[in-house]
C-alpha cells in the first residue's frame, strides 16, 4: 500500500466535499454521527512504521499513542470527523497487566 499521489489526494478532497454537500442538501439522507479517515504506514517492520506515525503525529501536532495491543496512532478530530494514523503492529510492546510499559 502506498500513500496517495497529489492526483488521488486531489480526488479524495473533492469526494470529500461532494459528500458534505449531497448530505447538506439532502437532510432526508441518513448520516453517521461520526467517522473516521484512516492512514495506515507503508509496509515495513514494525519500529518503521510507528517510527512513520512518530512522523505523522509530529506533522498534525499530536502525541502518538498505544490504542490497543498492536496497534500504535495519532489522530485529529475535526467535530465529529476524525483524521487517525493507525500502526498495527505485529509484535506489541510488551506490557503488564496494568497497561505500563515494561523494560
Amino acid at each position: 500500500m502506498s500513500y496517495a499521489s497529489q492526483d488521488e489526494r486531489n480526488r479524495l478532497i473533492d469526494g470529500l466535499r461532494a459528500l458534505a454537500k449531497f448530505l447538506h442538501d439532502h437532510p432526508d439522507v441518513p448520516a453517521p454521527r461520526w467517522t473516521d479517515v484512516l492512514v495506515f504506514p507503508l509496509d515495513g517492520t514494525d519500529e518503521e512504521k510507528r517510527a512513520e506515525i512518530d512522523v505523522i503525529a509530529s506533522r498534525i501536532g499530536v502525541e502518538p499513542r498505544e490504542i490497543v495491543s498492536g496497534h500504535y496512532s495519532t489522530s485529529l478530530s475535526f467535530g465529529p470527523v476524525q483524521y487517525r494514523a493507525v500502526a498495527i503492529c505485529e509484535r506489541p510492546d510488551e506490557s503488564d497487566e496494568e497497561g505500563e510499559v515494561t523494560q
